[in-house]
């Protein structure tokens, strides 16, 4: 498994707050939750690209 890397990520409060409801209607840690949209967005480009 590769060790994850902390980084810190600005965002604007508005934002955070709706992950933030995002991630609680999914029972989840919004943390979580921005790694996996972040990851499928990645994963589609990618796809896309080719």
């Amino acid at each position: 498994m590769v060790k994850p890397k902390p980084i810190s990520l600005r965002l604007p409060e508005a934002l955070l707050d709706r992950i933030k409801i995002e991630a609680n209607k999914r029972d989840g840690p919004y943390q979580s939750l921005i790694k996996a949209w972040l990851k499928d967005d990645v994963d589609e480009s990618r796809r896309s690209a080719r």
